[in-house]
């Protein structure tokens, strides 16, 4: 047991005396230590049941000989975050948790971990730790909110962020958006939609770190502690036959997540912490690869905001598992990577049947024969531009307007709340990328702000920042390089024709290369908008969009 090294032996003396203080007893001090990475808070709604689901997970991993052990993970609620100076502090806490998890694994020397996330950056920064420690490892999150009933519907975050924009544009009044805040959150859990959350944690499925239902059983469920008890058992028995994340997160396997990716219709931030993930393991995915994936990969899911089912409903129809063994169908996954539960993905899939033929199209007739996201490239996104396909009406497939640019998102959200956007302008919102932000914020109030006022089937959006998983629309973000690094997303100029061309996979802007050279040889850059704390060293360390901005020494 690694754990020895801190229980056995003399010169470990000191340290059982300060097991000794913890209460340990040497019945327990003789059992593999097994790390409960808990996320619970009382800021985050996905995270305020997460001390249920804890107390389950050690339950479990006690039942099966482990010696549970708790430690936490911090985590930011993007939607209070959002459209101010705290979307600085999301994306980059995703490698503030990886980093202390690591440190408070290595530290004291689990023999194994439970990690229990829920929120955006929590799951891929805990995935981003477990491929660095490589100790036995399971994930058991605290599962998806039911939706919210707004006059007889079913609603979710992004409904709420969208009468924001009714409101300004005079189709509702304030006692109806009173009404919408009151009911669109009706329970903990992660945001009903197939939001950034319930994405990484469905893909914690597809990837092989997590167990049947793990991304879309509801946070309130019963069945959920059922699940994280279960966790507990799973880690012990990948202790005892050494099954370790790198062994899980094979490329074949990251080739499996982006599969389902396409097909779930995830976040396009998972086209962010997938490289990321990935990086830690010692694999390159090139951004390049995801339109291969998509042009073979039906999407076969059309949740909130694409579509008007939620995670609630893509559970009740059998979840990731059913809709992986539609995939499984037409050959399109690796069913010999070995997962947590100690079978292969075609052992776990092979016998999960599809109960509801609307939320998981069957394989033979999806709502869309490509998957659901696209990689733009062109001249003003040489290396990538990401957009949720599935999310974009059929007449913005293909758009052409007048750029209206601006250099931070409260410039943008005041000309468009205040009436100056027209139908078939482009939105431009640069200076938001991973070192522009600094932070790459998400931008969902601009595009709820463009469909809340009506305008979502004729304006279009595209920023070096990202976009929340409840952003719908020609919404494309991550363009790199950003202009921060004078990317051409920096070159654009108010009134210049952008061109989009999604079934193309081209973003561009009608000017010339002469054009662009001379501008680019009057660009100045602009001075770091921070001077002190993290955001200064993030700022300094991060990478590009379309490398998962990982943070990499200058």
């Amino acid at each position: 047991m690694r754990s020895d090294n801190v229980k056995k032996g003399d010169q470990a003396a000191p340290a059982r005396s300060l097991f000794n203080a913890l209460g340990f007893t040497r019945e327990e001090m003789k059992k593999p230590m097994v790390g409960v990475v808990s996320s619970y808070n009382e800021i985050v709604p996905g995270h305020m049941n997460i001390d249920k689901i804890v107390e389950a997970v050690k339950l479990g991993v006690a039942e099966a000989g482990g010696m549970p052990v708790v430690f936490p993970a911090i985590a930011v609620c993007d939607g209070i975050a959002m459209g101010h100076i705290g979307m600085k502090y999301s994306l980059v806490t995703r490698d503030l948790i990886a980093d202390s998890t690591e440190c408070m694994a290595l530290a004291h020397q689990f023999d194994a971990l439970v990690m229990v996330p829920n929120c955006d950056k929590n799951v891929p920064g805990l995935l981003m730790a477990a491929a660095r420690v490589n100790i036995p490892t399971v994930f058991v999150s605290g599962g998806p909110m039911l939706a919210g009933h707004v006059h007889g519907k079913k609603r979710s975050l992004s409904s709420m962020f969208e009468a924001v924009g009714e409101k300004a544009a005079g189709k509702i009044d304030e006692a109806e958006l009173d009404y919408f805040d009151e009911h669109v959150c009706p329970t903990c859990g992660s945001c009903s939609g197939m939001y950034t959350a319930n994405s990484m944690n469905c893909l914690t499925e597809a990837i092989g770190m997590g167990l049947k239902g793990n991304g879309t059983i509801p946070a309130v469920y019963s069945e959920r502690l059922r699940l994280a008890k279960t966790a507990g058992y799973r880690v012990m028995e990948m202790y005892e036959k050494n099954i370790c994340p790198r062994d899980i997160m094979t490329e074949k396997a990251f080739m499996n997540a982006m599969t389902v990716d396409m097909a779930l219709g995830c976040s396009t931030n998972t086209m962010l912490h997938l490289p990321a993930i990935a990086h830690e393991c010692g694999i390159r995915l090139d951004m390049e690869i995801a339109n291969e994936v998509s042009a073979k990969t039906p999407n076969l899911c059309h949740l909130a905001p694409a579509g008007h089912t939620y995670m609630e409903d893509l559970n009740e129809a059998g979840g990731v598992y059913a809709v992986m063994n539609e995939l499984s169908k037409k050959g399109l996954l690796n069913l010999d990577c070995i997962t947590v539960t100690g079978k292969t993905v075609g052992e776990n899939i092979k016998d999960c049947v599809n109960r509801d033929t609307e939320t998981i199209r069957p394989i033979d007739d999806p709502y869309l024969n490509e998957g659901g996201i696209a990689v733009l490239k062109g001249n003003i996104a040489p290396d990538t531009g990401i957009v949720k396909r599935s999310a974009v009406v059929p007449e913005m497939m293909v758009h052409e307007g007048p750029a209206r640019v601006f250099d931070c998102e409260e410039d943008a959200i005041s000309a468009i709340l205040g009436g100056k956007i027209n139908s078939g302008d482009v939105v431009v919102i640069r200076y938001e990328g991973p070192k522009g932000g600094p932070g790459m914020r998400e931008m969902l109030n601009p595009t709820s702000a463009i469909a809340g006022m009506g305008l979502g089937s004729s304006v279009a959006l595209i920023t070096d920042g990202r976009f929340s998983g409840a952003s719908r629309g020609a919404s494309i973000g991550h363009v790199s390089p950003e202009a921060a690094v004078g990317g051409p997303i920096a070159l654009i100029e108010e009134g210049d024709i952008i061109k989009i061309d999604i079934p193309n996979n081209s973003l561009n802007v009608d000017v010339s290369d002469e054009v662009l050279k001379e501008r680019k040889e009057k660009w100045q850059p602009k001075k770091p908008n921070v001077d002190t704390g993290y955001l200064q060293r993030y700022q300094r360390l991060v990478t590009s969009g379309n490398r998962g901005a990982v943070l990499e020494l200058p």
